[in-house]
């Protein structure tokens, strides 16, 4: 896929305007509710010119999130956010998950390659 998963786009199927809100909750894992609230709220309170410029900016600079990006998996969706958050967390969660593949593999060929008396028993009796 061409397509960067850790890049900020414009989410237009969960859109209500341009899509700013609900692409800010696809790529921090937020609820789209609460980044919508959050916007509201500092619009009102705080900078009102200043937030729908930033909106509007964003609405212009950022591209629409490509079409099949998340059909697979929700689970590739939670995957891909956690990297954008912490790649670092990230990184070490897949070795440890390597890790312990590799330790399972290990034990598996040592128990196969190892004289199993067991099973060189049983082939026996059955010559």
């Amino acid at each position: 896929m061409s397509s960067s998963r850790t890049k900020f786009y414009l989410d237009k199927q969960r859109a209500k305007w341009s899509g700013v809100c609900a692409g800010i909750a696809d790529y921090t894992g937020i609820n789209v509710a609460w980044v919508r609230l959050a916007a509201i709220i500092a619009t009102v309170t705080f900078a009102f010119p200043w937030t729908l410029v930033a909106y509007w900016v964003a609405a212009k600079i950022s591209e629409p999130k490509p079409v099949g990006m998340y059909l697979s998996d929700p689970e590739d969706t939670k995957f891909w956010q956690g990297v954008r958050q912490s790649p670092r967390r990230t990184t070490r969660d897949i070795k440890s998950r390597f890790r312990e593949i590799d330790r399972k593999l290990a034990d598996m060929e040592l128990y196969y390659t190892s004289k199993n008396t067991t099973l060189s028993n049983e082939i026996e009796n059955l010559r």
